[in-house]
C-alpha cells in the first residue's frame, strides 16, 4: 500500500517537479556547506570544534542548526539562524508596536510587509554576528579566551581585510539561504526554511551513526546498549508524532443569519488548539540560555563556577532545562496567542461556544483551556528533550542527535508529508494511508 502511494507521487507531473525542485535546491545548500570563508584554516577549525563537542557550549548549538557549516567555517556558517532570530524578534515587537500589530491583521499585504522587515532584520543580524565571528576566529590560537587550551591558529593573517571579507561572505551566505528557503516554499514542497534546518540536522545523522558503529566494532560500546538506545529513540519518535498531531477542538456554534432574502441555518464548527502551541522555540531558548555560561566562562571568570556546577551534574542541568522550557512555553504562547482577540473574532462573526457567553467569558474559557494545554505541552517538550541525554548517559552511549533536533526533524517531516498527502487527495489519488483516507491529521478532544 505504501509503495502504491509512493508511486502515485511520481504520477503527478506538478508534484514530481516540485519534489525535484526541492531536492535540487537542498543539494545546492549542502554543497555550499563545503565552501570556505576566505582566510580560515579549515583543519584548525575542525580541531577546535572537536574540542567544543566534548565541552559543549553555544558554539556546538549553532553548529547543530547550521548543519555543520560552522564546523567547516563555510560561507553558510551563520545558517538560517539570523532569519529565525529576526522572525522571533518581529513577533515579539508586534505585541508592543501598534503599527506591526496592524500589519499582522491586514492579510496578505501585511504579511508581505512583515516578511520584508524580517529580511532586513536578518541582514542586520548577519552583519553584527559576522563581525563578532570574525573577531572570535582571529582570537583562536592567539589568546586564551574561550579556547580551553586550544593552541592552533585558525586565522593565519588577521587584518581588516579578513574582517571585511568574513562579514560579506557570511551575510551573503545567509541571504542566499533565505532566497533558497523562499523559493522552496513558493515552488517546491514544504516550508523552505524548515526544510533547510531539517536537511542540516539529518545530514549529521549518518556520520554520527558511522562513529557509533565504529565504536561498537571496536567493542568500546556494548551492542546491547546501542540496540536499547535505538529502541528508545524509535519510541520517542512515536510519542512525538502522537502528541504533535494532538489538538483540542473547541466547538463553535453560529446562529441563523439572513443574506438578502435568504435565511441560512446555523452552522457548527470548531476552533483548533494544539497541545504544543509553542513548537520547538522553548527548547531552543532554554538550550541557548544554558549554553551561554559554557561559552562565556573563559571571558568572565565569575561564570566558571556556575558552568562547572551545571556541567558536572547531569540532574542539575536537566532540572534547570525543564524549568526554562516550562517558562518559555508559557512566555512564547502568551506572546503569540491572544484569547481576547480570538473571542472578539468569534463574537463579530456571530458565533459562540455552547454554554459560554460571548465576550469576556469566552476569552476566559479559551485562556483556561490554553493554560492547561500549555502545561501539558511544556512537560511533553521537557521530557522529549531530556530523555535522550538521560538514556544516553545511563547506557553509556554517546548520541549527539538530541531531543531538540528530534522535535524539529519529526515536525518538519510530518508537515511535508501532510502537504504531499493534500496534493494526492486533491487529485483523487489514494494518500499514504490508503483508501480509508488520510491519517496525517490532528487527534481531537471535543470540549463538552
Amino acid at each position: 500500500m505504501a509503495l502504491n502511494a509512493l508511486a502515485n507521487v511520481f504520477r503527478i507531473a506538478e508534484l514530481r517537479s516540485r519534489l525535484a525542485y526541492t531536492l535540487v535546491l537542498l543539494s545546492v545548500y549542502r554543497i555550499g556547506i563545503f565552501i570556505n570563508t576566505p582566510g580560515v584554516d579549515r583543519s584548525a577549525m575542525n580541531a577546535f570544534m572537536d574540542a567544543q563537542k566534548q565541552s559543549g557550549g553555544l558554539v556546538s548549538l549553532f553548529n547543530l542548526f547550521s548543519g555543520g557549516a560552522l564546523e567547516q567555517m563555510s560561507i553558510f556558517g551563520l545558517g538560517i539562524m539570523p532569519y529565525v532570530s529576526a522572525s522571533i524578534i518581529i513577533q515579539l515587537l508586534a505585541v508592543v508596536v501598534p503599527s506591526l500589530e496592524r500589519l499582522q491583521k491586514e492579510g496578505a499585504a501585511g504579511r508581505q510587509k512583515i516578511n520584508q522587515y524580517t529580511r532586513y532584520g536578518s541582514i542586520v543580524l548577519s552583519i553584527v554576528q559576522g563581525v563578532g565571528i570574525s573577531r572570535w576566529l582571529a582570537s583562536l590560537g592567539r589568546s586564551d579566551a574561550g579556547q580551553a587550551g586550544f593552541n592552533q591558529v585558525v586565522v593565519p593573517n588577521d587584518n581588516l581585510w579578513f574582517t571585511f571579507m568574513t562579514v560579506v561572505s557570511l551575510t551573503a551566505g545567509t541571504a542566499f539561504i533565505m532566497w533558497l528557503g523562499e523559493r522552496i516554499t513558493e515552488r517546491g514542497i514544504g516550508n523552505g526554511i524548515s526544510l533547510i534546518i531539517f536537511a542540516g540536522i539529518v545530514a549529521r545523522v549518518l556520520p554520527g551513526a558511522k562513529t557509533l558503529l565504529d565504536l561498537t566494532t571496536q567493542e568500546v560500546v556494548n551492542v546491547a546498549a546501542v540496540l536499547g538506545l535505538l529502541f528508545f529513540m524509535l519510541l520517542i519518535i512515536g510519542v512525538v508524532v502522537y502528541v504533535e498531531r494532538g489538538m483540542r477542538r473547541v466547538p463553535i456554534q453560529y446562529a441563523k443569519r439572513m443574506a438578502g432574502r435568504r435565511m441560512f441555518a446555523g452552522q457548527a464548527t470548531y476552533f483548533p488548539m494544539k497541545v504544543n502551541a509553542s513548537g520547538v522555540i522553548p527548547p531552543i531558548f532554554a538550550g541557548a540560555v544554558l549554553s551561554f555560561p559554557a561559552t562565556l566562562g573563559a571571558w568572565f571568570p565569575f561564570l566558571q563556577g556556575f558552568q562547572r556546577a551545571i556541567e558536572g551534574n547531569l540532574w542539575v542541568y536537566n532540572g534547570l532545562f525543564v524549568l526554562l522550557v516550562v517558562f518559555f512555553s508559557y512566555f512564547y504562547t502568551a506572546l503569540t496567542f491572544r484569547p481576547d482577540d480570538v473571542a472578539d473574532n468569534i463574537k463579530k462573526q456571530g458565533g459562540y461556544i455552547p454554554g459560554i457567553r460571548p465576550g469576556r467569558q469566552t476569552a476566559e474559557f479559551i485562556e483556561r483551556t490554553l493554560n492547561r494545554l500549555t502545561f501539558g505541552g511544556a512537560i511533553y517538550l521537557a521530557i522529549i528533550c531530556v530523555i535522550p541525554s538521560v538514556i544516553s548517559s545511563v547506557l553509556g552511549v554517546r548520541f549527539t542527535f538530541g531531543g531538540t533536533a528530534l522535535l524539529i526533524v519529526v515536525g518538519v517531516a510530518l508537515d511535508t508529508v501532510q502537504q504531499i498527502e493534500g496534493h494526492l487527495i486533491s487529485r483523487n489519488y489514494e494518500g499514504f494511508a490508503g483508501p480509508r483516507g488520510p491519517r496525517i491529521r490532528g487527534r481531537v478532544r471535543v470540549a463538552a
